[in-house]
Parts: C-alpha cells; structure tokens; sequence
C-alpha cells in the first residue's frame, strides 16, 4: 500500500522510522515519534489517521524480532532517513526593519493559560526568534466583571516558562491615564461623542444607516458629557463614549454594520482587584488594544481570524490619529474535539472537585502539560506545523497528543 501526499511515503519510509525508533528505545517504538519524522516527508497533519494504521501494521511486525535483526534490516533502510523534504517553517513577514519585530500575545485574566494560547503565541514568538525584537504579554483587563485574580500570576508564569524569559509583561488596568489621553485626542479630532440613547434605539437606527441625535453635538457638549462620565454625572448604562465612523470609511453608511459607530467606553461601577472603584469608565477592547499597540509601537500582530472586524475598527482608530496600522495575520480557528477549554468550566470544575486544581493531568492547560513533562519546543514546533494558515482545523484529543509527543524531544 502507498500512501499518497503531496509526496509518496512508502511502507519503507514508515518501517524505516519505525525501526530508527525501535532501536533508540530498546524495542518500545513510539508511534509520535514515528509521526514526526515523516512530516520531514512532507506528511500533513489532516492524513495523520491514514498513515497511522501502516505505522501500527509495521510496530506490530517488529515485535517478533531480536534487537540484532532490528539492526540488519535498519542497515538497508537508514538511508531513507536521510532523504528528508525541508518542512517550509514560518512564512516569511511584510515590512521586517533593521530592528526585529514588536508583536504581542493578548490573554484576558479569566484563568490559566492552555494550549489554544499556547499555539497562537507560540507563532508569534517564532517570529521574533527568527527576526529579534521585543514580545508583549498584555493581560487585558478593563472588564472589572471577567477577571479571576490568581490569573495574572499564572499568566505570567507560565508565558515565562513557555517563551524563554523572553517576555515583557503589561496589565491594561495600569494604564488607565493613557487611555483616557487617547480619548481627549480624538475628542480634539471630533472622532469621538458621547451617546445617551437607549442601546436598543441606537441599534436599530444604526441598522438603517441614521445618525442618532447625539452625533451631530458640537464637540463642547461632547467633551462636558465625557466629564460627565468620569465624574459621576450619568448612572451605568446611561451614556457611552462611541466612535464616530470618518466618511471616508462610509461614515454610518459603512458597508459593514459593525463598523458604524462602535462603543469605546462605558460606565461600569463594579469594583476591580487592582484599581478598586478607583475608575468609573473603562475603555473597551478596541480602544485600549489601539492605544496600546500605537504606544508599544506594534509592527505585526497574529489573531485569530474572527478578530477580523475588530482589526478593521482598530484600523480606523489609527487612521484618524495618524499612526501606521501594524501588518496583520489571521489563523483559522483550531477546534480540540473532546478537550475542555473553557476558563469558567475549568473554574467550576476545580471548585467542584473535578479536578484537583489548574495544573490537574486531566486538563490541557499549560501548567498541566508543563507538569507532564512537555518542553516549550514542542509547542513551538506543533504552532510552526500547524502554520500561519486562515483555514479551520480540527483535531481530536488522541490526535493532538501523538502530535505533541512527537514533538516533545
């Protein structure tokens, strides 16, 4: 049987490897490892499960032989090993200066990081291995309602742990002042209002490509009603602060109705585990992540690509400051069937006893895998195999552990 890729991989190719690991393990081949060195045969990752059953086929032949038998049919096969197909590695980067690149991993504090993180970052910091510059961990925390405190220290932890030292850590809510600078910027611009309309009336209005009354205020009214906001003179959900889409982007006729106008701040009275009721207003997500990558000086960012919008608001906000966008990748979403991923659940789990705590081997989060013995480079290398890639994926649990273990050496 031949296994057809981009490239033949025979049953001498597969036996080859399978022998090579035999004989490195004294008879105890790992079919992970076998895996990993025939992506050097240009395997791809969604035909793992085809090959998988010659590679077992071939495990299961050995057996009966002597460790001095594996050595003479090794002896006319090694070969084979050496023939390798380079893998392509991480595509090269637009507009790479003399300098590095400054990219940026962005986790909010809802609990640990696991390994979806782990490869998204992980592509990240390859790129600035193979270029130099400066890595941004940015814990994204101006949502005072999603934050589980022990997060900032096991974020931080484990992204040290994972990239080498080589980080430098940031807590958005330290940046409160800088935010609301940016917001005094783009008032001076009239690129910003104030709206007092009900949320549900905005939206349908926003729908049918109208102005709401608010929008057309001169900016002296605006900049009293976001003195207003910080001082105390609107209750939560009475005002926020939107942009004003620019008419050369279509204004509130934007193609897109998620451009129109979009919120960058609101009243939230809730108490934060930093700052207290330090801060009435908070900055949402689009204008704290541009301020931050203006400020950080931000060259290239890599997200997921349902972040698409959110990249085009962010586009705007740096056209109307003037500023260059970064370049900007997308990676399609990577679904781990039958793998728990979510923060709240695992929260609930540990408190529920399901799991002894967030480190438990149950779990995929970085803390567990790192307990399991997995190094750093296995994760680099899977993100490096998986690739800077728009196209969706699908792994289950057993197949993402061959991969990691073929990885982990």
């Amino acid at each position: 049987m031949m296994f057809v890729l981009d490239y033949m991989i025979s049953k001498k190719i597969i036996r080859a490897y399978v022998l090579k690991n035999a004989l490195e393990h004294k008879g105890n081949v790992n079919p992970g490892s076998v895996v990993s060195g025939l992506f050097n045969h240009g395997l791809k990752k969604d035909k793992i499960k085809d090959v998988m059953k010659d590679i077992v086929e071939s495990i299961n032949e050995i057996k009966g032989l002597k460790m001095e038998g594996m050595e003479d049919e090794f002896e006319g096969l090694k070969d084979l090993i050496g023939h390798r197909v380079e893998r392509e590695g991480i595509p090269e980067l637009e507009n790479v200066g003399k300098n590095g690149v400054i990219m940026r991993f962005s986790p909010s504090p809802s609990g640990a990081l696991h390994i979806g993180h782990a490869l998204t970052a992980s592509l990240s910091y390859l790129y600035i291995k193979k270029y130099g510059g400066k890595f941004y961990i940015r814990i994204e925390d101006t949502n005072p309602d999603n934050i589980y405190v022990p997060a900032y220290k096991m974020i931080e932890r484990e992204s040290k742990w994972l990239f080498e030292n080589n980080v430098e850590m940031v807590i958005q809510s330290e940046r409160m002042e800088l935010y609301y600078r940016y917001v005094d910027k783009l008032l001076k611009k009239g690129a910003c209002y104030v709206c007092e309309c009900d949320s549900d009336d905005f939206r349908e209005l926003i729908k049918n490509k109208q102005a709401c009354e608010c929008r057309g205020l001169d900016m002296k009214e605006h900049k009293r009603r976001w003195r207003a906001m910080l001082n105390g003179g609107y209750e939560q959900g009475e005002a926020v602060l939107r942009f004003k889409t620019p008419e050369e982007f279509g204004g509130i006729k934007h193609k897109n109705v998620a451009m129109r106008d979009f919120p960058l701040a609101r009243i939230n009275e809730g108490r934060h585990p930093l700052r207290g009721k330090e801060f009435r207003v908070w900055p949402l997500m689009n204008l704290a992540v541009s301020v931050d990558d203006i400020e950080m000086k931000m060259t290239h960012i890599i997200r997921a690509k349902d972040h698409r919008d959110n990249a085009e608001r962010q586009r705007m906000i740096f056209e109307v400051l003037g500023k260059k966008f970064p370049w900007v990748g997308f990676l399609g979403r990577i679904h781990l069937k039958d793998i728990e991923l979510s923060s709240s659940k695992i929260r609930e789990g540990v408190i529920a006893g399901k799991y002894s705590n967030w480190s438990d081997k149950k779990l995929f989060t970085i803390a567990s895998l790192k307990k399991q013995g997995y190094k750093p480079e296995a994760f680099w290398k899977l993100a490096e195999q998986i690739g800077l890639k728009e196209v969706d994926k699908k792994i289950d649990k057993k197949e993402f552990l061959l991969l990691l273990d073929g990885f982990n050496r």
